[in-house]
């Protein structure tokens, strides 16, 4: 079987711009990936696509295949192809580089000051840590899903906001800056607030949920710009209780205080 592709083109050294179709054998197994790399290694080697790890994992690849956001390493042409043709657009909402290469410096930069990281004002455990701090399986739960996200940008192109917003702080920098405020280790929570209640901020949101449904990994980013909306409001209102980060676990016993280390209970059938 034959598939026709129609690859979104952008040349601008050359001032190209539009659809350029190649058709290529469909073989088992075969992804959008595979067949970009084709087209690019033995028909037309002036294509450029971005991509890495081919598992889903550094979300490199994201693009918009037959009008829907996705990996294009892992979205298999057989699934996806209608009446033989296969439409590969790169992500709107974010400047063009080249083809399907697509400029992400603006949505690192804003997530730069969200601060993705654990903050703590012991500055000196933090540079010469001597074990993990303590944080329960439910605790875990809080912020688990939203840890996710692989920063591939298709939330951005499902986003109406980001449309018409380009200083917007995207779905995928609100998810996480809602995932460290909640973490237990954490104590950087007002300074992330600061920064995301401010114009161009987590209120202008408006709750469209394409972010969560674009996403290819199962987060749910809608959900978690919600939530910061109700850690703002519950600070504003004086309810958000000051938060101090999860302790440092006790040292396990050595030498000859080793056995009273608590044995677990025996099972029982």
């Amino acid at each position: 079987m034959k598939v026709k592709f129609f690859v979104k083109r952008y040349i601008p050294d050359i001032g190209k711009e539009g659809f350029d179709e190649y058709e290529i054998e469909l073989t088992e197994g075969l992804t959008v990936l595979d067949a970009l790399l084709y087209i690019k290694e033995n028909i037309d080697q002036s294509l450029s696509v971005r991509y890495s790890c081919r598992m889903g994992i550094c979300g490199s690849c994201g693009m918009i295949i037959n009008g829907k956001p996705d990996l294009a390493c892992h979205t298999q042409v057989k699934d996806v192809v209608e009446n033989g043709i296969i439409k590969v657009e790169p992500i709107p909402n974010l400047p063009l580089v080249r083809d399907l290469v697509t400029d992400m410096s603006s949505v690192f930069a804003k997530h730069k000051k969200i601060k993705p990281f654990v903050i703590r004002k012991d500055e000196k455990e933090q540079e010469n840590p001597v074990r993990e701090y303590k944080q329960t399986p439910e605790e875990l739960l809080e912020y688990l899903q939203f840890s996710y996200c692989i920063q591939c940008g298709l939330c951005i192109s499902s986003c109406p906001v980001s449309s018409t917003d380009e200083l917007f702080f995207e779905p995928l920098i609100l998810a996480q800056a809602y995932r460290f405020c909640v973490d237990s280790r954490d104590e950087g929570i007002e300074e992330r607030l600061n920064v995301v209640s401010q114009s161009h901020g987590v209120f202008n949101c408006h709750f469209a949920g394409g972010c969560s449904n674009a996403c290819p990994k199962g987060v749910d980013p809608a959900l978690a710009i919600q939530l910061l909306k109700r850690l703002i409001l519950k600070r504003a209102i004086g309810f958000l209780k000051k938060k101090k980060g999860a302790d440092i676990v006790s040292p396990y016993p050595e030498g000859p205080n080793k056995d009273k280390i608590p044995k677990p209970p025996p099972k029982t059938v």
